[in-house]
C-alpha cells in the first residue's frame, strides 16, 4: 500500500506552485474582517473631511492605537494607519478642527497630522520628554484668521514634569514651547477664545489633589496667570475630575465631592467654584457621573450631566452665563430605568443632545427640554444576552418642517459598533474582534454525531457494532425524503455556481469539508465563532470572562472536543468555561481564583482519552489522578518560571501520580528562551523517503517528539537553534547566528523532517567578507543518513526507531542536517505549515507580513536546502528537479493569499485539513481577522467554477442522440 502513496505524492510534488484553488474564488472562498479595535469616546466623531463638501466621515482613534475613518454609509473602511507600540502604554488623542482638511493625532511621543480623506501623512513630529497627555486644535479668533492649517497645541508630560507645545497646522513644528517645572501631575489642555490653559494636579499631602490652572498667552507662550482651586478634599486623582472643557466660548472644570452629591463647576479663568445639587430623588447610589459638552468657540455655552447607577440613568442639562460668570440648573431629563448613554453635537451655534436607551433615541435641543425627535429601536436584542449602549456619537441634522435627522455611532456592551439612523440599525462592525489571543477549530455537528457513534462501534465485538452500523443506516434513512426533495436544487445549484447557505439556519457540514467553526477568544473576555463556509459569519458571540475595565483576558488554550460538541477555555487566573460548541450556551462555568493561576494547560492523550492538564505558575502540573495517566513512556514538556524547560512523566502508584523530571534544558548564561516549536498534532507523512533523481531514496529522520527550542541573547547578539527530542532530553541539533537585532522576534514552523525559522541578522562584519544584512529565512531538513538508500547505523536492526537511541554510539540517534539560509525582503510575524487530510499534498509556510501587512504561502519546494550552490546541477539533479541555489528570495505576488487587502496585526495563524486532500484551510488572527483555504499542489480533486458542465452535458446528449441515429445505420452495414 505504500507505493501508490509515495507516487502519489511524487506527482502532487510536480504540480506548479499555484496557492489560489481559482482564481474566480479570490474574494468569494475568503473572507477579512478589517477592524479598528474598541472606540474610545473621547476620540471618536464625525467630521467633514473638506469643507466644502456635506458628507461626514467617522474618525476613531481605538483602544488598539489604531486611528482610522469609517464611511457612515455602510460601516465600510476608508482607510486606517496603526500607531500602536510596544513602548506606549498610553490611550492616545484624536482631534479635528472645524472645516478642517486634517486630523491631528497624539500617541506617546508622537503628534501627527493625517489627510482626512485618505489618511496621508501630512506632518510629523517626535518628543522625547513625555508621553501625550493631552491634544487639542486651536479654534480661537485668532487661529481662525490665519492662514493655512489651524495649529494644535499638545501637553507631555514625564516624572512630573509638563511640556506644553504649540504645533504649526502646516508643518508640524513647534510655534511655541511652555514647561512646568512645578511637580504637579500635567492633567489637561483647554483653550477659550483668548487663553489657552494648563491645567495641573498639585499635590496636597494625604488629602488629595488641588487643581492647578495656568494661563498663557496663545501667541508666545508666556504665562500670564495662574490660580489654584480648593479641590484637595474631593480629588483623590485624575479619574477624580469628570471634565475639562476645550474650545468652547465658557470652558468649565467639572468634579464632584466624594458622596456624589453636589457637582462642582469651574469657569475656566475664573477662581470661582459653583456648588451645584445634584438632585437624586431615588437615593440610589450614584456609579458614574459623565460630562457633555460642544468643542467649538461659536455654540452655546451649554452642557449635560449625566448621571448613572446601577438599575438607571438620568441627566441635568446647565447653563453658562458669560457675562455674570454664573452656571444654572436649565432643566432636566427624567430618570429612566436601565443603561443608556447621551451624545453631544452641534449645528451652527445650536447644541443638540441625544439620549439613547435600550428602547429608544430621543433628540433635545440644549435650549429647552422640548422632545425634538424621537425614533424607537430594537438594536440591543442580543443573542441570549444583555447587551446595552457603552458610548455614541452623534449627528444632528436639521430639516425643513421642524423635523430633526440623527443617526449615532454606538458602541455596545458586547463590543459590536453600531450605526442608527432615524432608530433603525444601518450597519455593525465586530470591533471586539478585535485583539484575538487565541483560537482553534471545531467540527460541525454530522461529523460530531459520526464521531459518537463510531467511538461506540469501536468499543463493541463485531457483530454487536455490525448490528449498530445497520440500525444507524436505517435511521440514515430518514433524511432520504429531504434529500431526494432537495436534489434538484443541489443540481441546479451545481450548473449555476450558487454557493448560498440553505434555507434553514442550521450549521451543515459540507461535502468537502470547507464549512467548520473557528473558535476565538478575544483579550477583552469574549468568544466567538465563525463559520468559515459562509464567509466568516458570526455564528455566536458571548460574554466568557467578567473582566476590570482595563484588565486584559489572558487565555492559556482552547480545547475542542468533537466527540462530545463542547468547548472548553482556560484562563490565566484559575478561571475556566465549558460551552456547546455549535450554540455557544454556557455548559459550566468557574469565576477567576477557583483554581491556583496557570502558567499554560494543555491537551494530553490519556487511557480513557484526551484531557486538559492544568500547567501552574511554578511550571509544574501538580498531581493528577490515576485514571489520568498519559499514555505510556509519554513525556509532557513544561517551562517554569525560571526558564528553564522540563520533561515530565507521571509515576507513582495507586489513585493518584506525581510528576517526576526526567530531564532539563536551561538555556546558556546571559540567553533567555524565545519559542517553542513542535510538529502540528495533525501532522501526517505520506512518504518516509525522498526519491532522487537517480532512483534512490533518502530516508527522512522522522520523530514526532521533535521540539524546537530558540535561545537569545541579548548582549551578545547571537541566537541559538536547539533541536531536542522531549522524550529523552537529548539535543539532535544546534546552530548559533551571530549579530541578530535580540529586539525582534525569532519566528519558527516544523513539520515532517524539516523546520523553518525566520530572525534578522548581519552578516556584513563576518570575515568571510559577505556583506548580507537584513531578514533572514533558514530552512533545515533531518535525514537518517547522508547516503542514499542507507538507514543509519540502525538500519539492519530489527525493530528500529528513530526516537530511540542506542549504546553503538554517541551520535548514533542524531540525524543527518542540511540547511540553507536565505534572504528575505521584509520580517516574519507569525508562520505555521498547511495541513491535509493524509499528507500527501506538498507543503507551503504561511506567514505573516508585517510590512507589507499580507500573508504569504511559500511553497516548501522553494526553500530545499539541497540546491547546489557555487556549481551547476548535475543531470540527476535535474531530474529531480531542484534548481540552483540563489541567497536571496524574493515573495512572489502569487503567493499572497491575502491578494490585495491590507491584513494589519495579525500574529498567529491556524490551518486545519479539509476532507479533500488538496486543500488546508488557513485562519490567522490578532487585530484583523482572516480566513481562506489554499491548495499547495493545485485542486486535483475537484472542478473548479470555470468548468463547463452545461457543455459536457450537452456534450454527452449529442453523442448519445448521434448514437441512438446512427445505430440503424450501423447495424444495416453490418447486415
Amino acid at each position: 500500500m505504500r507505493h501508490p502513496v509515495v507516487l502519489l505524492a511524487c506527482l502532487a510534488s510536480c504540480l506548479p506552485r499555484t496557492l489560489a484553488i481559482f482564481e474566480d474564488e479570490a474574494y468569494h472562498t475568503d473572507y477579512h474582517y478589517a477592524l479598528l479595535g474598541l472606540p474610545q469616546p473621547h476620540s471618536t466623531f464625525f467630521h467633514r473631511p473638506q469643507a466644502a463638501s456635506k458628507a461626514s466621515l467617522l474618525y476613531t482613534l481605538s483602544e488598539k492605537l489604531v486611528l482610522g475613518a469609517v464611511n457612515p454609509k455602510d460601516g465600510s473602511l476608508v482607510w486606517r494607519q496603526s500607531l500602536a507600540s510596544s513602548t506606549i502604554s498610553t490611550p492616545g488623542f484624536l482631534r479635528a478642527g472645524e472645516n478642517e482638511a486634517l486630523v491631528v493625532s497624539a500617541v506617546g511621543g508622537q503628534v501627527k497630522a493625517w489627510d482626512a480623506l485618505d489618511g496621508k501623512l501630512a506632518w510629523g513630529n517626535d518628543f522625547a520628554d513625555g508621553d501625550a497627555a493631552d491634544l487639542e486644535v486651536i479654534e480661537s479668533g485668532e487661529a481662525a484668521e490665519t492662514a493655512g492649517a489651524k495649529d494644535s497645541v499638545a501637553l507631555f508630560g514625564k516624572d512630573g514634569h509638563g511640556t506644553v507645545r504649540r504645533l504649526s497646522g502646516d508643518t508640524g513644528k513647534v510655534v511655541w514651547e511652555f514647561q512646568d517645572k512645578s511637580g504637579d501631575i500635567p492633567f489637561q489642555v483647554s483653550s477659550s477664545a483668548s487663553s489657552i490653559f494648563l491645567v495641573t494636579l498639585h499635590g496636597a499631602g494625604r488629602t488629595g489633589y488641588k487643581i492647578r490652572v495656568t494661563s498663557l498667552n496663545p501667541m508666545t507662550g508666556k504665562r500670564t496667570g495662574q490660580y489654584t482651586l480648593s479641590s484637595d478634599g474631593d480629588v483623590a486623582g485624575p479619574s477624580s475630575v469628570l471634565f475639562v472643557g476645550a474650545n468652547s466660548a465658557a470652558p468649565i472644570i467639572a468634579w464632584t465631592d466624594k458622596s456624589k452629591k453636589v457637582l462642582k463647576v469651574n469657569f475656566i479663568g475664573s477662581n470661582h467654584i459653583t456648588s451645584l445639587n445634584i438632585d437624586n430623588a431615588g437615593g440610589e447610589d450614584i456609579t458614574k457621573i459623565i460630562i457633555h459638552a460642544p468643542h467649538l468657540i461659536k455654540s452655546r455655552p451649554h452642557f449635560l450631566a449625566h448621571y448613572e447607577t446601577v438599575d438607571g440613568h438620568w441627566a441635568d442639562v446647565f447653563h453658562v452665563d458669560l457675562a455674570a460668570s454664573s452656571i444654572s440648573k436649565a432643566y432636566s431629563l427624567p430618570r429612566l430605568a436601565g443603561k443608556g448613554v447621551f451624545s453631544t453635537s452641534t449645528q451652527d451655534a445650536n447644541v443638540y443632545f441625544t439620549r439613547i436607551t435600550e428602547a429608544e433615541i430621543i433628540i433635545v435641543s440644549s435650549a429647552s427640554h422640548g422632545v425634538l425627535e424621537r425614533s424607537p429601536v430594537a438594536m440591543y436584542e442580543g443573542n441570549g444576552e444583555a447587551r446595552y449602549p457603552i458610548h455614541a456619537v452623534s449627528e444632528v441634522v436639521a430639516k425643513p418642517g421642524a423635523s430633526y435627522a440623527v443617526r449615532s455611532a454606538v458602541l455596545l456592551s458586547d463590543g459590536m459598533w453600531e450605526l442608527v439612523r432615524n432608530g433603525e440599525p444601518s450597519w455593525t462592525r465586530p470591533e471586539a474582534l478585535a485583539g484575538a489571543v487565541a483560537a482553534e477549530w471545531a467540527e460541525l455537528r454530522e461529523e460530531e454525531d459520526l464521531a459518537r457513534q463510531l467511538e461506540v462501534e469501536g468499543h463493541q465485538d463485531v457483530l454487536s457494532a455490525y448490528l449498530h452500523r445497520l440500525r444507524r443506516h436505517i435511521k440514515d434513512l430518514e433524511h432520504f425524503p429531504g434529500w431526494l426533495q432537495a436534489l434538484p436544487t443541489r443540481i441546479l445549484s451545481g450548473f449555476t455556481h450558487d454557493d448560498s447557505l440553505p434555507s434553514d439556519s442550521r450549521l451543515h457540514r459540507d461535502s468537502f469539508g470547507f464549512r467548520k467553526l473557528v473558535i476565538i477568544a478575544t483579550e477583552r473576555g469574549r468568544l466567538f465563532a465563525l463559520d468559515t463556509g459562509a464567509q466568516g459569519r458570526i455564528v455566536w458571540s458571548i460574554e466568557a470572562a467578567d473582566l476590570a475595565p482595563e484588565e486584559l483576558w489572558k487565555v492559556r488554550g482552547i480545547f475542542v472536543d468533537n466527540a462530545q460538541g463542547s468547548i472548553s477555555v482556560k484562563g490565566a487566573k484559575g478561571d475556566a468555561l465549558v460551552v456547546e460548541t455549535v450554540t455557544g450556551k454556557v455548559i459550566h462555568k468557574l469565576p477567576a481564583g477557583s483554581s491556583p493561576p496557570l502558567d499554560s494547560a494543555a491537551f494530553v492523550e490519556g487511557p480513557a482519552g484526551k484531557f486538559i492538564m492544568d500547567v501552574y505558575e511554578d511550571g509544574h502540573p501538580g498531581d493528577i489522578p490515576s485514571a489520568q495517566s498519559p499514555r505510556e513512556k509519554a513525556t509532557v514538556v513544561v517551562r517554569g518560571r525560571d526558564d528553564v524547560i522540563r520533561g515530565l512523566r507521571f509515576v507513582g502508584q495507586g489513585k493518584v501520580l506525581q510528576p517526576a523530571t526526567v530531564w532539563e534544558f536551561s538555556p546558556p548564561t546571559g540567553a533567555r528562551i524565545g519559542a517553542l516549536t513542535m510538529r502540528p498534532p495533525h501532522d501526517p507523512v505520506a512518504s518516509i523517503g525522498r526519491v532522487l533523481g537517480d532512483r534512490s531514496v533518502l530516508y527522512k529522520f522522522l520523530n514526532p517528539s521533535l521540539l524546537l527550542i530558540t535561545t537569545v541573547d541579548d548582549a551578545l547578539s547571537t541566537a541559538t537553534v536547539y533541536l531536542l527530542d522531549s522524550i529523552t532530553g537529548d539535543i539532535l541539533y544546534s546552530t548559533t547566528h551571530d549579530d541578530i537585532d535580540p529586539s525582534r522576534p525569532v519566528s519558527a514552523a516544523m513539520s515532517e523532517n524539516w523546520f523553518v525559522y525566520s530572525f534578522w541578522g548581519d552578516s556584513s562584519s563576518k570575515a568571510s567578507g559577505s556583506m548580507s544584512k537584513g531578514f533572514k529565512l533558514v530552512v533545515t531538513e533531518l535525514y537518517e543518513s547522508d547516503m542514499a538508500n542507507d538507514r543509519g547505523p540502525l538500519g539492519s536492526s530489527g525493530n528500529y526507531s528513530s526516537v530511540r537511541g542506542s549504546s553503538a554510539g554517541a551520535d548514533v540517534g542524531k540525524p543527518h542536517v542540511i540547511s540553507q539560509a536565505f534572504d528575505i525582503p521584509e520580517e516574519i510575524g507569525g508562520m505555521t505549515v498547511t495541513q491535509t487530510r493524509q499528507g500527501i499534498t506538498s507543503r507551503s509556510i504561511l506567514a505573516t507580513l508585517r510590512a507589507s501587512k499580507a500573508i504569504v504561502a511559500i511553497p516548501k519546494g522553494m526553500l530545499d536546502p539541497r540546491r547546489p550552490s557555487g556549481r551547476d546541477l548535475t543531470p540527476s539533479e535535474k531530474e529531480e528537479g531542484l534548481g540552483k541555489y540563489a541567497p536571496s528570495l524574493g515573495f512572489n505576488p502569487e503567493w499572497v493569499i491575502s491578494h490585495k487587502r491590507e491584513v494589519v496585526g495579525t500574529e498567529r495563524i491556524i490551518t486545519s485539513p479539509a476532507l479533500l486532500e488538496s486543500t488546508s484551510l488557513v485562519f490567522a488572527f490578532g487585530l484583523d481577522v482572516f480566513g481562506t483555504r489554499v491548495t499547495p499542489s493545485l485542486a486535483f480533486d475537484i472542478l473548479g467554477k470555470g468548468f463547463g458542465k452545461t457543455q459536457l452535458l450537452l456534450t454527452v446528449v449529442a453523442l448519445g442522440g448521434g448514437v441512438v441515429l446512427l445505430a440503424p445505420m450501423a447495424s444495416r452495414l453490418s447486415a
